[in-house]
């Protein structure tokens, strides 16, 4: 009994020492995190190893911008602006009595020359400059229950002024569906006209979660105050692609939407003559209107800024990189010397 009672005791003692030197290591381990003594990789940044850095990125980046560079001007594109000349000559000084003036026709003819030759699909834009609609008062301005749900399921408190009309709702409402871009664009090669594609031009997925394919325009238009197109009644709010492509606001006063697709290639030389329906009102605020026909690359459409940027950043290492080289060669030192630090001066 003797020589159990004393294993028994011996077992408490044993268990008792491993609670504590369990707790003893749990605390050692917490004090050194805490003390941030753990183990870590501290590299020293050695002239050599930054000169080595700065040329790496350099030889990174000058070959990826040129690269980007020239797939951003591959793209060719045709920008055309015809807001002021579209205005005929006896209302250049009052453009927006011209504008507002409905008995005056709105219809412009201008050729546009291709200069280089341009692979369908060719990308039809609509450009405004000097259009604010990141403006917090006209992005509130919508229903979005509204446009998925219809005039049924919704709280258009938010649409005002564009709310109801003569009592009944409006079906688009608030400011941006009722400012919606109307200008037409038809073109013409030859004796041909171009077929414009107008399907697939907005996000799939603004179209099938964001437009119901069982609301359609209800009173949109109808009063006094005409902001810009109208909408087929008949059509469901799911396929009028042209108000879901405008729907999508811009974050900068200048941008551009998809108006359509020409799917025919153009020749160096052709001659495409438009056809201009001049009918939304930019001139009340100084605004701007041009046409875009332009192809895509591999990285989209055209734009130098981030093979300008590449070639910038890659340029400025190389700089940095002989600079620093030319600085460690003249003003060489002992990586390890103490005669440099501050309190031994």
């Amino acid at each position: 009994m003797e020589v159990d009672g004393a294993s028994t005791s011996n077992g408490g003692a044993s268990t008792s020492n491993g609670r504590a030197n369990g707790g003893r290591s749990r605390r050692t381990a917490f004090d050194l995190f805490k003390q941030q003594q753990l183990p870590a990789c501290k590299p020293v940044l050695t002239p050599v190893w930054v000169i080595t850095a700065f040329m790496l990125i350099g030889s990174i980046f000058i070959p990826l911008g040129l690269v980007t560079l020239h797939a951003s001007r591959s793209v060719v594109e045709i920008v055309y602006r015809y807001d002021a000349e579209c205005v005929p000559k006896a209302f250049r000084g009052n453009k927006v009595s011209y504008i507002k003036n409905g008995s005056i026709p709105k219809n412009c003819y201008r050729s546009l020359k291709v200069h280089k030759h341009m692979k369908a699909p060719i990308y039809i834009y609509y450009q405004l400059d000097n259009y604010y609609q990141n403006h917090r008062r006209y992005i509130k301005s919508r229903s979005d229950q509204q446009l998925l749900h219809g005039h049924a399921h919704y709280d258009t408190s938010s649409c005002q002024p564009e709310e109801y009309n003569n009592g009944l709702p409006i079906v688009p409402c608030g400011l941006i569906a009722w400012s919606l871009f109307n200008d037409t664009f038809t073109f013409i090669r030859g004796r041909a006209e171009l077929k414009v594609n107008r399907k697939n031009i907005a996000w799939e997925s603004d179209r099938d979660h964001k437009f119901g394919k069982k609301v359609y325009p209800i009173n949109f238009q109808n009063g006094t105050l005409i902001g810009g197109a109208k909408l087929d009644p008949d059509i469901p709010l799911h396929d009028q692609e042209d108000l879901i492509v405008w729907m999508r606001t811009s974050a900068l006063p200048s941008f551009r939407k998809l108006y359509g697709r020409i799917e025919e290639d153009l020749e160096a030389d052709d001659v495409v003559f438009v056809t201009l329906m001049n009918n939304y009102n930019t001139y009340s605020f100084g605004g701007k209107k041009k046409l875009v026909l332009s192809t895509t690359g591999w990285l989209g459409g055209k734009n130098d800024f981030l093979g300008a940027a590449c070639i910038f950043v890659g340029s400025s290492s190389i700089i940095l990189s002989i600079v620093f080289m030319l600085l460690h060669v003249k003003y060489r030192r002992n990586y390890r010397g103490t005669s440099y630090l501050s309190w031994n001066w």
